[in-house]
C-alpha cells in the first residue's frame, strides 16, 4: 500500500505561481508513474499531468496547461511535484495526485494509489 501526501496549495492571484508536492510512503517509489487530476466544483475531475516512473523522461500534459504547468519528480525525496505558473481562475480545483506501474497514463484506471486532495484557488 502506498500512501500519498500532498501539500502546497493555496489561495494566489491570477498571473501568479504555485508549486505542489506529492509525497510517497514507499522507498521504491522510483517504479511508479505519477500523474496529477484536479477536479472543480461541479465539474468531473479531470487529468492534468503525468510523468513515467524512474528518470521521468516521459511526461503528458492537458492541452490547457500546456507551457504554463511542470511535472517533475524527484525519487530520493519520494516526491513528485507540479510546478504551476501564470496560473488562471480556471484552474481553482481540488488538485490530487497519484501513483501506479501501468502509467504514465492521462486515465484515471491506470492509477491504483490516491492522495485527500490540496486546494488550489486562484482570484481574478
Amino acid at each position: 500500500q502506498v500512501q500519498l501526501v500532498e501539500s502546497g496549495g493555496g489561495l494566489v492571484q491570477a498571473g501568479g505561481s504555485l508549486r505542489l508536492s506529492c509525497a510517497a510512503s514507499t522507498r521504491t517509489f522510483s517504479d511508479y508513474a505519477a500523474g496529477w487530476f484536479r477536479q472543480a466544483p461541479g465539474k468531473e475531475r479531470e487529468f492534468v499531468a503525468t510523468i513515467s516512473w524512474e528518470s521521468g523522461s516521459t511526461t503528458y500534459y492537458q492541452d490547457s496547461v500546456k507551457g504554463r504547468f511542470t511535472i517533475s519528480r524527484d525519487n530520493a525525496k519520494n516526491t513528485v511535484y507540479l510546478q504551476m505558473n501564470d496560473l488562471k481562475p480556471e484552474d481553482t480545483a481540488v488538485y490530487r495526485c497519484a501513483a501506479g506501474n501501468r502509467g504514465p497514463s492521462r486515465l484515471e484506471s491506470f492509477y491504483d494509489y490516491w492522495g485527500q486532495g490540496t486546494q488550489v484557488t486562484v482570484s481574478s
